[in-house]
């Protein structure tokens, strides 16, 4: 008995399934746009129905921003630099100051040359792969003078406003003061 339910179930099914398909009629296509878009060519001056006005190869609007980009007002100048350096301050809050969040990051992005300490004996520096990395204590560094050369760079340092985002950069810099400080 239990035998004859499964192949009546099993018959109904091939018949539901088979029953919407039609020859002669195709299936129904739930969103048609995805399977079938509207393409222009990249470089064509030709019109098209994709606008309203008939033109391609829209440019972004005046003034947008793209998404997860922070804008930063200092440029990449000598000027620039003593201005962050004597007015750009840290937006981070002390729970942030005291993560610990700093000191991995440090240890990921610095240390090989920065050395552990600051000291500017990190192992790139003892194997002479780049030699004349300043001991911090030496210097004369505030925390937007850290964070200007960590988004730009500074003579052989590249920048790494690529591998962290701005809020990490804070982060690394207050580390950096606190090495200092020690």
């Amino acid at each position: 008995m239990k035998s004859l339910y499964k192949i009546t179930l099993v018959l109904g099914l091939m018949v539901s399934v088979s029953s919407c398909f039609h020859n002669d009629k195709p299936n129904y296509q739930y969103m048609p746009n995805m399977y079938e878009s509207v393409s222009g060519e990249p470089y064509a001056v030709a019109s098209t129905e994709v606008f309203a006005d008939g033109k391609e190869g829209r440019l972004p609007a005046v003034g947008s921003i793209n998404r997860g980009y922070e804008p930063f007002e200092y440029k990449n100048t000598p000027e620039d630099y003593a201005l962050a350096k004597a007015n750009l301050k840290s937006p981070l809050d002390s729970l942030d100051r005291n993560s610990g969040k700093g000191k991995e990051l440090f240890d990921i992005y610095c240390i090989s040359c920065h050395g552990e300490a600051g000291d500017g004996k990190g192992k790139l520096v003892q194997r002479e792969k780049f030699l004349g990395v300043p001991n911090y204590k030496d210097r004369e560094i505030t925390e937007g003078s850290i964070f200007f050369v960590e988004t730009y760079g500074l003579n052989a340092m590249g920048s790494h406003a690529n591998q962290m985002s701005a809020h990490e950069r804070w982060l690394v810099a207050d580390y950096v003061l606190k090495l200092k400080a020690q």
